[in-house]
């Protein structure tokens, strides 16, 4: 009795299930959840992860970190090129959020699952939670059973083994009386690896600075561009022009020619200038205090530099000058003995000013140059 109600139980539950899951959905027991696999307990949580190959693996496998069981695969679909699989992990596992995943094998005919372990070549940074993503650069997959046959196959059938034997004794043969000059080759292949190993750093400083130049050249493409394009217009023209040039070059020889006859010819004159030069260079390098103390009086005069501070004391200097400006003045200073002489002072005279003035040819009553003021008579309209 017990035993019927038992299987009456299960077909029920399976029953139930086949209804609820709908008849798309059903694959066989594995697309059921089952109870008691790990990932279902309190604090449980789901990721996901995308993997490059799961064509063996099935929902309900393991998910296992250090051959330990902390979950299980709840979905596999297909996104693009790869597959998403979900799973449910324990609430009690520790991993980073950039942990990698990977489709392993329990054994070699073992069941696969899914390894989850924190990386090795990059520092762990957070938590894995509630929805993380695995990224698909982070997946892999361990070779498979029939990976591994396959390849075993692949040597043992012709994959080379039976060329062994004659690589073999092809290389005995070409090396048979060539020790000495292998080993030498060996050393001298060290010494030249041991070389470049030293200049290592100065490979890569000339690699770098050929990167920058490439880089330089990138950038300047279009002005390359238009230089390549226009070499050949040039390139023409000089072709065009190579008559031209030539005579220009023909020319250019014979006018060489002249000059060295010319500088021949003249060779000994040159060399008499040169000397007599010489001497006159000479001359003004002996004078060259005089035309210095020369060039320190000129911008200074009439107070020459060197003499200032013989007269002048102090910051001021005593200093008394009298300046005449009229017109008889500027007559008999500039203009006596020329065709100009007393007409300035007669222009004075007209003006009425004869007060203190000196006996002077100008001031009578008969224009210039003749008569003289000491017996010329008076006239009324010359002033007082």
């Amino acid at each position: 009795m017990m035993r019927r109600r038992i299987f009456r139980r299960a077909a029920v539950v399976l029953v139930a299930a086949g209804l609820l899951s709908g008849c798309s959905d059903w694959q066989g027991l594995n697309s059921l959840p089952l109870p008691g696999v790990k990932g279902t307990g309190p604090g449980a949580f789901t990721i996901q992860a995308q993997m490059p190959d799961v064509d063996n693996i099935e929902p309900n496998s393991r998910v296992r970190v250090g051959d330990v069981n902390v979950g299980t695969v709840r979905k596999i679909e297909r996104q693009g090129w790869h597959a998403l699989v979900t799973m449910e992990l324990n609430g009690d596992v520790e991993l980073p959020a950039n942990a990698t995943a990977s489709l392993g094998l329990t054994s070699l005919l073992g069941s696969l699952h899914i390894e989850l372990a924190p990386p090795t070549d990059v520092p762990p940074v957070g938590k894995l939670k509630e929805g993380s993503l695995i990224p698909l650069e982070s997946s892999s997959a361990y070779p498979s059973t029939e990976q591994a046959l396959a390849a075993v196959a692949l040597l043992l059938n012709g994959g080379g083994i039976a060329n062994i034997h004659d690589i073999t004794e092809a290389l005995s043969v070409a090396f048979t009386g060539r020790e000495n000059d292998l080993r030498s080759l060996i050393e001298q292949l060290d010494i030249a690896i041991g070389h470049l190993d030293d200049q290592k750093q100065d490979i890569i400083d000339a690699t770098e600075s050929l990167n920058n130049l490439m880089g330089q050249i990138a950038e300047q493409k279009p002005v390359v561009d238009k230089a390549l394009r226009t070499v050949p217009d040039a390139l023409a023209v000089l072709r065009d022009q190579r008559q031209n040039l030539a005579e220009v070059l023909t020319q250019l020889g014979r006018f060489s020619a002249l000059a060295a006859d010319s500088v021949n010819q003249t060779k000994e004159a040159l060399v008499q200038e040169l000397k007599d030069l010489g001497v006159v260079l000479e001359e003004l390098a002996d004078a060259g205090p005089a035309l210095t103390r020369a060039l320190s009086f000129l911008p200074t005069f009439p107070f020459p530099k060197e003499t200032l501070l013989n007269w002048m004391r102090g910051d001021y200097a005593n200093l008394t000058l009298v300046v005449d400006l009229t017109l008889s003045r500027i007559d008999s200073a500039i203009f006596t003995g020329t065709r100009f002489e007393c007409n300035l002072t007669w222009l004075e005279l007209q003006w009425g000013r004869t007060v203190g003035q000196f006996p002077s040819p100008c001031n009578h009553n008969v224009p210039p140059p003749g008569g003289n003021p000491l017996v010329a008579p008076y006239r009324w309209d010359q002033g007082p």
